[in-house]
Formats: structure tokens, sequence, C-alpha cells
């Protein structure tokens, strides 16, 4: 009797225990979730805040005036604010759907052992995250050679295959979570090296697709650069290009306000509560979206290869 009294008092124990750190565990991460979100909803409500409130009182999350000036004033051409979403979203879904299928054609062969180049290939990627050719080369390759000016594949090819991380992270992943004994096995069955790679090592590697596909939907979404190098026409203007081009319009206009039609465009304009509605135009899709494809992502990450 005294024993069982001991090990229910002990398993007593054990329980609170674990509770408690279990709780502990779920404040700090709501602690950083908060940590995390407050900012981006200190960011919205600054945009949607009277600018006169901003530059008295600044950046809080009552502020005593609303106002819609700084999307009235973005919104100006609704045309080609549509139209540059249209090019992000292609250039992001395109660009992300090539740069991994290029990845894991250049990773799977470096995994396999029975490739007879893998070692020289695996230098050739490795030597590329060293090493560079410099801007000047980089832009007379795709202006000169390549001649990519004013087309909508200056967004997309000179993202492709510029992270060779990415390739090495996928290589790690083939050659440690794809068992060999399954690719022998389709082997014997007589599947082909395509089809091994596309039905077989492909749908096992869902956790790694979606983790690089996330990082490189990041990157394109966010990209400004490549269309302030190689882009003039505005058809062809990304949503992130036009943000920065319109923020380096009102900082011109700042600095130069001795000039009597630039001052009081300034006066007129609402700064600050613009710079926070572009971070949410910008960022807004993409958090709104993320939500909906990281089941992906958790579910990649269950995924087991072999099922005993």
């Amino acid at each position: 009797m005294e024993a069982k009294l001991a090990n229910r008092n002990r398993f007593r124990s054990d329980r609170e225990g674990s509770s408690l750190v279990s709780g502990l565990l779920h404040g700090f991460f709501v602690f950083m979730s908060a940590f995390c979100i407050i900012p981006i909803v200190l960011v919205m409500i600054a945009s949607f805040t009277d600018e006169s409130m901003l530059r008295t009182s600044g950046y809080t999350f009552f502020p005593k005036m609303f106002s819609l000036a700084a999307y009235h004033y973005l919104f100006l051409d609704i045309g080609q604010l549509i139209r540059a979403y249209g090019v992000t979203v292609f250039i992001t879904v395109g660009g992300t759907l090539i740069s991994l299928l290029l990845s894991s054609l250049i990773a799977y062969p470096m995994s396999r052992l029975d490739f007879p180049y893998r070692k020289m290939l695996s230098f050739y990627v490795f030597f590329t995250i060293l090493l560079n050719g410099g801007l000047v080369p980089w832009y007379l390759v795709y202006t000169q050679i390549i001649d990519l000016r004013d087309t909508i594949w200056a967004l997309i090819i000179p993202g492709l295959l510029m992270n060779g991380f990415n390739v090495l992270i996928m290589r790690t992943f083939f050659s440690n979570s794809v068992p060999v004994s399954v690719i022998e096995s389709a082997r014997i069955d007589g599947a082909g090296e395509w089809r091994i790679f596309f039905q077989l090592v492909l749908p096992l590697s869902v956790s790694v697709i979606a983790t690089i596909g996330m990082f490189t939907t990041l990157a394109y979404w966010n990209d400004w650069f490549n269309g302030l190098i190689f882009i003039s026409e505005s058809k062809y203007f990304s949503v992130q290009y036009l943000m920065t081009k319109a923020l380096l319009n009102i900082q011109f206009l700042s600095s130069h306000t001795e000039n009597a039609n630039s001052a009081k465009m300034i006066s007129e304009m609402p700064q600050n509560s613009v710079i926070m509605a572009m971070a949410v135009i910008g960022v807004g899709p993409i958090l709104i979206s993320y939500p909906f494809f990281q089941k992906y992502l958790v579910k990649g990450l269950t995924v087991g290869s072999v099922k005993g």
C-alpha cells in the first residue's frame, strides 16, 4: 500500500513538473510571437494615422485621428499598382518553381555516390558561394551577352541559381533522408532515373523543397534591385521597385525644399504614413498567404520515406 502511494505521489509530482515546464515554454513562445507581431500591428496603425498626429505625437497604438491620405497618395495610379502586383506575382511564382527545379536537378546527382563527377560539381557549387565575379561582370553578362534589359526575364533569371547554399542543403537532404535501398528497389522494378527523381525522390523531399521554396519566394517577392538595374519601362515594374521609387521621390523632394513647388508638395504629402503604407502594401500579401502554405511545410516535416 505504501509503495502504491509513493508511486502515485511520484507520478503526480512528475506531471506537475511537466505541466510547469510546458507552461513556461508556452509563455515564452507567446511572448516571442507578440514581440514579432506588435511591430507589424504598429506599422499598420501608423499607415492609417493622420500625418499631423505622427509628427506631433509620434507612433502610438491608439491614435486620435485616422486618415487614408497615405493610401490615397499611393493609389493615385491604381492601374500601375495593379500591374506591378501582377508582375511581382508572376516573377515570384515562376521564379520559385524554376529555381526549385534547377536546384533539385543539380543537387540530386551530387547526392548520388555513383555519380562520377559529384566531387567536381560540389566544388563548383561551393566555389560560387565563396567568390563571385562582382557587380560589373554580372551586369555585363546579363546586358551584353544575354541582353535581358527591359524584359520580364531580367527579374527572373538573375535569381535562379545565385544561391549555391540552397543546392548544398538539398544535396545533404537527398543524401541523408532518401534511403539508397528505396532507389535501388525502384531501379530493380525497372524505373529510370527521371521516374525515380520525379515520382520517388521529390515526394520524399517535401520538407526541404518547402523550406527552400519559402526562402526563394521571399527573395523574389522582396527583390527591387534587379528592377533598378535592368528595367526602365514601367510595364515591367514590380511592386517592391514601385514602392522604392516612390520612397526615393519623397526623399528627393525632402532634400530640395528650397524650391517653392517642392516645399509645397512636401508640406501636403503624408511622408511618414506613406512609408508605413508602403510597408503594408509590400508585405501584406505575403503575410496573408503564408499561413495557408505553412501546412505543407509542417506536413513535409512529418513525411517518412520507409514505413514499417
